[in-house]
């Protein structure tokens, strides 16, 4: 089996090649990635890429036809991947995540690939009242990323047939310790702060909820979809992630400070309500992936980001200026000249 993993030199990538390294040892591996955070490895024992057997650094947008030569199953990561990235570059998005997202799934499906697994997110469902969401609820995505994912999902949807299984994880927000670490996520920021200045701010008043997931058993996920039983439809949209894993902000702020002692937290009660705010309901994951539910739990995660995090000697409590955050890594290769406004590499 050759299994093409794009965008593997991210935040969940060294997790997910680890997996299918694991599950799938006979396997051909191959990674390809821009490589915008390659140089962002945080700690690691090896270079994560080392586990695939082929790696490209190219643009989804211009793919070559032979990196889809013989390949069975797509695990597409690559992505603009978090809000502030879409609000800055809003049609490189709507780009990368939506058009080079669905020509890649076209061209699969014309090279013989079986099967495209999707990273969705649960932000489609956007705001949202105390109902938990299922696949069935309405949609209200409220930024250019959310609105990237459904839209290929949309797209997705048409291509999908017999001989062409499409499953679109919608994952609740990722967290846990990684070879490429990133900051800008609810749960790492927290930890983060926790160790590096002993304080959380919360900027809302704490009530907003969200669902999460940690990174292994976001890759656990892949692995279940690369093999899935075709009973549920050639296309699939389910939400990935835990019932258990529904966290109000403020409980997230209080479980770092059980785990990192001497953590003061500020809550801003007169805040404005925040409407990036829903529960999930993952019931349908749990019928159909029963041996592939998440595994790790909340103060496990939090335990090894705080292990990892002093692991690395971190103490910089400015950390949301540095290359740790997505946006300030493509900021900062910007203002070096280095990628165009269309985030593609300048000439050397």
């Amino acid at each position: 089996m050759r299994i093409l993993i794009t965008g593997n030199t991210g935040y969940i990538g060294p997790s997910v090649l680890q997996r299918l390294r694991q599950s799938y040892p006979q396997a051909t591996l191959i990674g390809l990635d821009k490589g915008y955070f390659a140089h962002c490895l945080t700690n690691a024992e090896i270079l994560p890429e080392c586990r695939a057997d082929v790696q490209y650094f190219a643009d989804v947008r211009t793919l070559r036809p032979e990196v889809l030569q013989g390949v069975d199953a797509i695990v597409h990561l690559a992505a603009i991947s978090n809000d502030p990235m879409g609000k800055t570059f809003e049609e490189v998005t709507y780009d990368i995540n939506f058009r080079a997202s669905v020509e890649l799934a076209t061209r699969a499906k014309a090279a013989g690939v079986r099967c495209f697994v999707f990273a969705s997110s649960c932000s489609v469902y956007g705001v949202a009242d105390d109902t938990p969401r299922k696949e069935t609820s309405p949609l209200n995505p409220l930024t250019a990323y959310a609105k990237s994912k459904i839209r290929t999902e949309t797209e997705l949807q048409t291509l999908a047939g017999k001989n062409f299984t499409v499953t679109c994880l919608r994952f609740a927000t990722a967290c846990g310790m990684s070879d490429r670490l990133r900051l800008d996520l609810v749960v790492n920021d927290f930890v983060a702060c926790a160790v590096s200045s002993k304080k959380i701010t919360i900027l809302s008043d704490g009530t907003p909820w969200r669902p999460l997931i940690h990174i292994r058993d976001m890759a656990r996920a892949f692995d279940w979809a690369i093999t899935r039983d075709a009973s549920p439809g050639a296309f699939l949209a389910v939400n990935v992630g835990s019932d258990a894993w529904n966290y109000q902000v403020k409980d997230l702020a209080e479980a770092v400070a059980k785990v990192v002692p001497g953590v003061s937290i500020s809550i801003n009660k007169d805040a404005p309500q925040d409407s990036r705010s829903y529960r999930v309901d993952f019931g349908l994951y749990r019928k159909l992936a029963p041996s592939h539910q998440p595994q790790v739990d909340l103060l496990t995660t939090i335990r090894e980001l705080k292990t990892g995090l002093e692991s690395m000697g971190f103490n910089d409590p400015n950390f949301r200026g540095s290359k740790y955050m997505r946006l300030e890594v493509l900021r900062g290769l910007r203002q070096k000249g280095l990628l165009d406004d269309k985030l593609e590499w300048t000439p050397a």
